[in-house]
């Protein structure tokens, strides 16, 4: 189901592309409009397959299987790489453009930067421009659609000609009712949460780049620096209390070997080192600044708050993937 939800924004994101490109066919080559169109046609042959084979533990043709899956697996790699690439690119070309003038953004351009390249056309009309912004705000679904589909390839190549013990057969079935006990609240805060988030968000984003005052600034980033560490320390309190709780239910641990969960451990610790060293940073970057007023203040908990929760909820995750149904 998550697979199928970013593979539609991917697809609505290659649509722009495609308007977007042929817009300026007279200036580019090409490739530049065959490219989101095989991209749109690998995005749904690839979740096609995904869709009918994901469960399928495959016994024969082993060589054969193992190397079609490695490469649908390296082309997703190329396809995320190429994305954060791109983004990365029209952030520093954005940038640039604006602090310095047209005639010398063209000329740099030009002279060394990017030769040839879409830049250098005119985008004038109203469509152009909403095909413009509209793919550069997919992009992110399109980045995790790579690393989603890559990270289920992963598990169907570790799966090919796997024997499974039959003590595993065993499934325990949750039963989901949204107003038994507590699943009601939870659904609910997290919403409240969810919407708030998006609401300082949004405020944070148009006061800092629209107003020119200083003290609105300040007002933008002390609010979303304190909706951060209040959530960020109700979530470390939550894990914390849940891992409490695991010592009082004593489950048995599942040690068995499992593809799915060696990937889910691995990359739920790869993803959480870039945060720490973003973290890492930002308290090296604030405690050899000055001065030191409220804002560097806030941004210094916010830094540490970060650090502990996603180590709080990481330790509740894994060991929680490690436990036995009841």
């Amino acid at each position: 189901g998550g697979l199928i939800l970013f593979a539609i924004f991917s697809l609505v994101m290659d649509v722009f592309k495609i308007g977007y490109y042929s817009s300026f066919y007279s200036c580019l080559s090409a490739i530049k409009i065959i490219y989101p169109i095989v991209q749109a046609i690998f995005v749904i042959v690839q979740t096609y397959f995904l869709w009918v084979s994901a469960k399928d533990c495959i016994h024969v043709h082993l060589n054969v299987t193992r190397c079609g899956l490695m490469l649908t697996l390296t082309t997703n790699l190329a396809v995320w790489m190429s994305a954060v690439t791109d983004e990365s690119v029209h952030k520093a070309h954005s940038k640039l453009k604006k602090n310095m003038t047209e005639e010398i953004f063209r000329w740099l351009l030009k002279v060394g930067m990017r030769s040839n390249s879409v830049e250098e056309c005119n985008c004038n009309s109203q469509i152009c421009q909403i095909f413009k912004n509209g793919y550069f705000w997919l992009y992110p679904f399109n980045i995790e659609y790579s690393l989603f589909a890559s990270a289920m390839v992963y598990v169907m190549w570790k799966n090919v000609g796997r024997f499974i013990d039959h003590h595993s057969h065993h499934i325990q079935r949750l039963k989901f009712r949204l107003f038994r006990r507590t699943f009601f609240v939870g659904i609910m805060l997290g919403l409240i949460i969810l919407v708030s988030g998006l609401g300082v968000l949004i405020l944070y984003e148009v006061q800092v780049n629209s107003s020119t005052e200083s003290s609105k600034k300040s007002q933008a980033l002390t609010m979303y620096y304190i909706f951060n560490i209040v959530c960020l320390s109700l979530m470390s309190l939550v894990c914390i209390g849940g891992s409490i709780i695991y010592r009082f239910d004593k489950r048995d641990m599942d040690r068995h070997k499992n593809p799915t969960r060696t990937l889910d451990v691995a990359l739920l610790m790869g993803a959480a080192l870039g945060q720490y060293a973003i973290s890492y940073y930002s308290i090296v970057a604030i405690v050899a600044s000055t001065p030191r007023d409220a804002i560097s203040a806030l941004n210094l908990t916010y830094a540490l708050l970060m650090i502990a929760q996603h180590t709080f909820q990481n330790v509740f995750i894994i060991e929680g993937l490690h436990r036995q149904p009841p």
